[in-house]
């Protein structure tokens, strides 16, 4: 095979290159992570026809075909023109040119989700509608980002890992006539949550310092006198990151946001990632772009021109904690006695 193949290029056309010379692994883009199955079809023709026949269900929820040879790629890209234009302009309301080039860059990486309160009990928010209105913001861009979104604290979604987590909370309200005084909603509190619920005179008394928004009293009270605030909150959290060399939690950025507070400040996601790399983009997390610059300096670009709610709550200042291996340990090498 004579190729004279641009690697890095097919990293931006969404294709990771394989430990077989010549061979690619398609990453095809599902915003939150729910796809409608009428294009399994076409998933199972291109893993089929250009593929090895297998489909890996990627770790950021991708439907990722791999063992496609290069010279096979232009056609890949043809083939697969409906489902960018379906998925990325029908469905998200992307602003992109759509042609026979397939996906024009991998900068922001596919939105994660779980299935949220489409199906779940637990879940506080629709995580699919919220990933397909982040789409339209953060793609296409040749800046880094990684975004993941959580129904509810329990946080399946793994937001705590992420450039960005958005986590759905709730407003609990309690009425007062409907409760029997059971306990249900203090035990589950104290077990799954943060036990900020109490009983006094056989009603309940909660700490509001510390709620965490979750909703297990909704879900546990016998009587309905819990219940969810019809109005939507969010918890945002930044800089979380797995790896090799200083993996961290993400930390809360904003509290008891509104969507609209949490679309405004991913607007500004972009042009504070430019100013950052000085216009020059990289692959690089989004927590080391805010350690470059200082949160300070990241709160100020991050919340231009962003209206908060009267409810929302901002970090004054984030303490990082991180595993630093090169620091942590004295061992000697393995070849020593």
């Amino acid at each position: 095979m004579g190729y004279d193949i641009d690697v890095e290029k097919l990293r931006r056309n969404c294709y990771r290159q394989s430990k077989v010379r010549g061979e690619f692994m398609l990453q095809m883009r599902v915003p939150g992570g729910v796809v409608s199955a009428k294009y399994f079809p076409m998933f199972k023709y291109i893993a089929e026809t250009w593929g090895n026949g297998e489909i890996h269900l990627g770790m950021r929820q991708t439907i990722s075909i791999p063992g496609i040879k290069y010279e096979n790629i232009e056609a890949v890209n043809k083939y697969i023109r409906s489902y960018i234009e379906d998925i990325e302009v029908k469905l998200c309301g992307v602003e992109m040119e759509v042609n026979n080039n397939g996906y024009p860059t991998i900068g922001a990486r596919n939105i994660m989700a779980c299935i949220g309160n489409r199906h779940c009990i637990y879940a506080n928010i629709d995580t699919t509608d919220l990933a397909r209105k982040i789409e339209k913001i953060i793609f296409p861009s040749d800046y880094h980002i990684k975004l993941s979104i959580s129904g509810c604290p329990n946080d399946c979604g793994k937001a705590h890992f992420n450039d960005f987590g958005i986590i759905g909370i709730t407003k609990t309200e309690y009425d007062y006539e409907r409760c029997i005084g059971c306990k249900k909603c203090v035990e589950a509190c104290a077990r799954h949550a943060t036990g900020v619920l109490s009983v006094e005179k056989g009603k309940i008394v909660k700490d509001n310092c510390c709620c965490v928004g979750c909703g297990e009293c909704v879900l546990v009270c016998p009587t309905g006198a819990w219940t969810r605030n019809p109005k939507k909150f969010y918890r945002v959290l930044i800089g979380g990151r797995t790896g090799k060399q200083t993996p961290r939690m993400g930390k809360i950025f904003l509290n008891w946001v509104t969507e609209d507070v949490v679309l405004g400040v991913l607007k500004n996601w972009e042009a504070f990632s430019a100013y950052v790399l000085n216009n020059k983009p990289e692959y690089i997390h989004g927590g080391h772009l805010i350690d470059r610059v200082g949160y300070e300096k990241f709160k100020e670009m991050i919340l231009k021109d962003v209206q908060l709610n009267p409810e929302a709550m901002v970090a004054q200042r984030v303490l990082w904690t991180e595993t630093e291996y090169r620091s942590n340990f004295n061992l000697k090498p393995v070849n020593q006695r």
